[in-house]
């Protein structure tokens, strides 16, 4: 089964949060710096995007729509459903960030490499990815702001004031700039990756920090995160199944239908761990573990889906002809002798 590196990353930041949580000064410089690399962050985002290749994608637009579709509307839908299982198994406060993760923008990078795996359709893969992650950026923060309420993180104007200014206008400076920066930010992805992944480390370290120094940790119990890790799992395989035999009865091909499933089943950690740090405030570090553990729980499954979706098709392909083909052939052949 795959450990993604980059959540033992994650977890041992938890670990260093947990015995030297910033306090005082150190968590007022830790918190300016997490606001900036947020910031950063979404810049980033906007560089990369290419607007010709969101262009392009629209012509396969019910493919993008049945994505969008069960990103924000078929996951909230079943975290509200959700909500019936608090206080039995679940939290409020593990509630409300299971809630916020089925309010993420998909993922793009590891959506791209499952589809590749399994030999679906990777440019539809690459622009599902990316409108998801755009129409996040608004999407995300709008639901949050009606299904959480003041419970989430005491929305009011000046909350999604911070969101704008947080979130959409270094997006928006990042794509009017990447006409001037696109080059760069492409020969130098790898460098900016590791910049992407610190600042990620950084906003947990702070909510982390905090979550501890207000002692929030003692609100949950090992019994309740192995309820929550159950929910999840249901949550993630009634996605699969359905973006599986739903492509399939909208009549798509099976391509398709793979880039769909892997694309419309996942939720992005690189989004939603900065968005939550906005979004949530002192909140944010029970709001974002859900997210963190269904990041490991996707990438696990997905992993061997994709193994075995590869297999299938590598199966086909070398499957001997029919009968009646190979008798025809041979006819032919005798004929043209």
């Amino acid at each position: 089964m795959p450990i993604d590196p980059y959540i033992l990353l994650l977890l041992g930041t938890v670990g260093l949060a947990a015995l030297f949580p910033a306090r005082g000064p150190a968590a007022d410089v830790a918190s300016g710096a997490s606001t900036a690399a947020v910031a950063l962050l979404f810049f980033l985002y906007g560089a990369r995007l290419s607007t010709r290749e969101a262009v392009d994608g629209l012509r396969h637009w019910r493919l993008h729509v049945t994505v969008l579709a069960c990103t924000f509307l078929v996951f909230p839908l079943l975290g509200l459903a959700a909500r019936g299982l608090v206080p039995v198994i679940l939290t409020h406060p593990l509630y409300q960030g299971l809630l916020f993760l089925t309010l993420v923008p998909s993922t793009v990078q590891s959506s791209i490499a499952f589809t590749s795996m399994a030999r679906g359709n990777v440019p539809a893969a690459i622009c599902a990815g990316s409108f998801s992650s755009l129409v996040g950026i608004v999407a995300t923060p709008l639901l949050a702001a009606s299904l959480l309420g003041g419970s989430g993180g005491g929305f009011s104007a000046d909350s999604l004031l911070k969101i704008v200014l947080q979130l959409l206008v270094p997006f928006l400076a990042g794509q009017l700039l990447r006409r001037w920066i696109g080059g760069f930010v492409t020969r130098h992805k790898q460098v900016l990756g590791l910049v992407d992944r610190g600042s990620i480390l950084l906003v947990v370290y702070t909510a982390f920090s905090v979550g501890v120094v207000q002692g929030i940790w003692h609100q949950v119990s090992p019994a309740r995160l192995g309820g929550l890790v159950v929910v999840e799992a249901v949550i993630l395989a009634v996605m699969l199944l359905l973006t599986w035999y739903g492509g399939k009865a909208l009549r798509f091909g099976r391509a398709d239908r793979i880039a769909i499933q892997f694309a419309g089943s996942k939720k992005s950690l690189a989004a939603g761990l900065p968005m939550a740090s906005v979004l949530f405030g002192a909140q944010a570090a029970l709001a974002v573990l859900p997210l963190m553990l269904f990041h490991q729980m996707q990438l696990i499954v997905c992993a061997v889906i994709a193994k075995r979706r590869a297999r299938d098709a590598a199966a086909q392909v070398s499957a001997p002809q029919p009968a009646a083909a190979t008798r025809t052939a041979v006819g032919t052949g005798t004929r043209s002798g």
